[in-house]
């Protein structure tokens, strides 16, 4: 494995594949949605080998644990070489309760909902008239 000295944490991120562009990297830096050892970092933080990355993509905070410092974009089989998926089970689960959710989708231009169409909503979900 080929390694980098000092490496900033966002372009680590984008060259693991964990944010499309480096600028998305930065920015969820910038937002505090990265935290290296539960401190958040700014994007030119320098990251080092066995550290643990928190990625928050709500609902879900993802856990890494540096591997390898990648400072260049590789191919996913590579990739592996240099992060490890440490999310726990629970984490991850919060991903298939959000697709059990009870979320309606209506049809673009229908508008919202009038107030029988709501009733007849709440009745099929079950739910009591408050």
């Amino acid at each position: 494995m080929q390694h980098e000295e000092n490496l900033r944490i966002d372009k680590w991120l984008w060259a693991v594949r964990l944010f499309k562009t480096r600028s998305q990297a930065a920015e969820a830096c910038k937002k505090g949605r990265v935290l290296v050892d539960r401190v958040q970092v700014k994007p030119s933080r320098v990251i080092k080998i066995s550290e643990i990355v928190t990625v928050k993509r709500p609902p879900v905070e993802y856990q890494y644990r540096v591997l390898g410092l990648l400072g260049k974009r590789q191919s996913a089989k590579v990739v592996v070489d240099y992060v490890e998926n440490i999310t726990s089970e629970e984490e991850l689960m919060k991903l298939d309760m959000q697709k059990h959710a009870g979320f309606e989708i209506r049809d673009r231009g229908v508008g919202r909902p009038t107030k029988r169409e709501r009733r007849l909503i709440d009745e099929l979900k079950g739910k009591a008239n408050l």
